[in-house]
């Protein structure tokens, strides 16, 4: 049996490992696909302290996956299916081949990208629609591309795409952009970057590849067709909650999961850290922080129920 058991391993989960790690607790990291989580894509990093020489996300959740892996944690790489006798001090973790027995849970799945939902996207999701611009970049170098939203993660996409693409434009819905204003006004002076507001995609379209996407102004209901060879979506992301919500976890309407000021859920011996949860900000910076936090209660929380582990 483990004290804590720590659900995915993007920096949330790896941070969370450490600390579990140093307060004395058996633990197991349990990760489905691949270490580094969303942090992986970001082609570049500039807000996190001590990394002041732009590092990428690999880079970086290669530096925190070898730090987690210097201590005494137990890793594998397993899909989870299920959580059952939650409620309980005793709860069982089932992966498609393992069953796993621990007093606390750390639940760091992190948040998977949003589908646009428009015409044709199923169809040429990977020949051409893509929602990694770090991930499928390099197959537009020297190509026209479009960029979907108005986030951080559009406009840092845009940017990225701008420095081997032909050109690159930027379709937000609406005038107003939640990316913060130094980073929009950098895309503004670039020349490779066209911004289209009030602009969605209706339609992408091509036979086996993307030729081009079908755009309308909503304020006008003017279309017209952008003929591009990569499109990225990059529209937000929502959150891997099922496996609480099946538990009984509270979430908010969006689906992440609601915890208290020590990042504990409704049930006990169950927390949440990361992209999964509730948070006004989803950075690597601070799904280390809640990783820390989440594990710490997690510590306390083992602790206070004195259950010998085996």
């Amino acid at each position: 049996m483990y004290d804590i058991i720590i659900i995915g391993g993007g920096p949330a989960g790896m941070s969370a490992a450490i600390y579990a790690a140093r307060g004395g607790m058996k633990t197991l990291v349990i990760e489905k696909i691949a270490y580094g989580g969303q942090a992986v894509k970001t082609h570049e990093i500039d807000n996190y302290p001590g990394f002041f020489d732009k590092p990428t996300g690999e880079t970086v959740s290669q530096a925190i996956e070898k730090h987690a892996r210097s201590f005494d944690v137990t890793f594998t790489q397993e899909s989870v299916r299920s959580i059952e006798n939650a409620e309980y001090d005793v709860k069982i973790v089932h992966t498609r081949r393992n069953k796993y027995m621990t007093k606390a849970i750390v639940f760091a799945a992190g948040a998977v990208p949003k589908k646009l939902g428009a015409e044709g996207e199923d169809m040429l999701t990977g020949a051409g629609v893509s929602y990694c611009a770090t991930c499928d970049g390099a197959f537009f170098k020297d190509k026209d591309v479009c960029v979907i939203g108005g986030g951080n993660t559009a406009i840092e996409d845009a940017l990225y795409l701008a420095s081997f693409c032909r050109r690159v434009y930027v379709l937000n819905r609406s005038k107003r952009f939640k990316a913060s204003a130094s980073i929009l006004e950098t895309a503004k002076r670039n020349g490779k970057i066209e911004i289209l507001t009030d602009t969605v995609a209706d339609k992408f379209n091509g036979n086996g590849m993307l030729k081009s996407v079908s755009v309308r102004n909503i304020q006008t209901e003017k279309t017209a067709i952008l003929k591009v060879s990569g499109a990225v979506v990059a529209i937000g992301v929502t959150p891997s909650s099922e496996l609480l919500k099946e538990c009984g976890t509270e979430t908010c309407p969006l689906g992440f999961v609601k915890t208290d000021m020590y990042l504990a859920t409704n049930i006990k011996g169950i927390f949440a850290a990361g992209d999964v949860r509730v948070s006004p900000l989803r950075q690597v910076v601070t799904a280390a922080a809640d990783g820390a936090v989440a594990a710490t209660s997690a510590i306390n929380y083992v602790n206070e129920l004195g259950i010998k582990s085996v």
